[in-house]
Order: structure tokens, then C-alpha cells, then sequence
């Protein structure tokens, strides 16, 4: 019976799981996950964010985005509208909706879309983002988003 108790395969996942849980409550800097089918998005907004002293975690599409929210516990997830709409907004209301349970208190999404319509984005807004971006954007926009939602490292 002690042999199942000490088996490191049944240990060591919760143990890194709470692990990372306890470290994220005294990171320093803030963390923001930049979720874009994009590289070239993705390293945009890295160097942008990284400027504004954020550390950055990156995902490329809906299920590695919730995957990391639960795992990382970002401050911010700068969504990009494409994977947003993957599943008909579904992972942005699930990450809306869920960061009481799964997530860390509740994680500010600015949605990042190339639409200029503005009823795609006042669904998007319905369906949890907190703000949005309209692409392509600049050091000055993001900062102004990031600022306006309390989001400054």
C-alpha cells in the first residue's frame, strides 16, 4: 500500500499542478497570454508586452488558449478574433465564464480582430471580452487598452 502512494507517475502532476498554482500568486510581473493564429502577431504583441514588463505566454489556437488559462493563470489573454470565432465565441465564453472556477479570479480578454464591423464586435463583447483591438495595431493602442482595463505591470 505504500508503494502506490509514494508512485511518482500519481505524485508528480498535482504536485507541479499545485506548484504552479502557489508560484503564480507571487510572480512579480503580470502575465499575458497572446492567443493568434499568427506568428507574426504572436511576436508583434510579444515585444510590445514584454516592453510594457508583462511576461508573455503564447498559444495558436482555441484549445491550447484554455489549456494555458488553466495551467498558467494569465492576468490578460489578448484573443484573436479568428480563434474566438472557431467555435462561434464558445472559448470566450468559456473563458469568461469560467474564471471562477478553473481560473484564477477573473482574466481581462481583449479581443484582436481585423473586423471593423461593429456588431461582430458587440458580439464579442456579449460574449465576454472586456475590450477589444481592431488589427493592425500599435504600441500606443495596446498600451491605452491594456491601461484602460488596470492592466499595467
Amino acid at each position: 500500500m505504500t508503494g502506490r502512494l509514494c508512485e511518482p507517475s500519481r505524485f508528480l502532476p498535482r504536485f507541479m499542478s499545485v506548484l504552479r498554482q502557489f508560484a503564480s500568486k507571487f510572480r512579480s510581473k503580470k502575465l499575458c497570454l497572446i492567443a493568434d493564429n499568427s506568428l507574426l502577431i504572436r511576436r508583434a504583441a510579444s515585444t510590445i508586452l514584454h516592453d510594457m514588463r508583462f511576461q508573455v505566454a503564447e498559444a495558436d489556437n482555441g484549445q491550447d488558449v484554455l489549456a494555458a488559462c488553466r495551467e498558467q493563470k494569465p492576468d490578460a489573454v489578448l484573443l484573436d478574433g479568428m480563434i474566438a470565432k472557431q467555435g462561434s465565441f464558445s472559448y470566450l465564453r468559456m473563458l469568461a465564464n469560467d474564471s471562477a472556477g478553473a481560473f484564477h479570479d477573473r482574466i481581462k480578454i481583449i479581443l484582436c480582430t481585423a473586423e471593423r464591423n461593429p456588431t461582430e464586435i458587440a458580439r464579442a463583447i456579449d460574449a465576454g471580452a472586456d475590450e477589444y483591438l481592431v488589427k493592425p495595431f500599435d504600441r500606443a493602442v495596446l498600451y491605452a487598452k491594456f491601461h484602460q482595463l488596470g492592466l499595467t505591470a
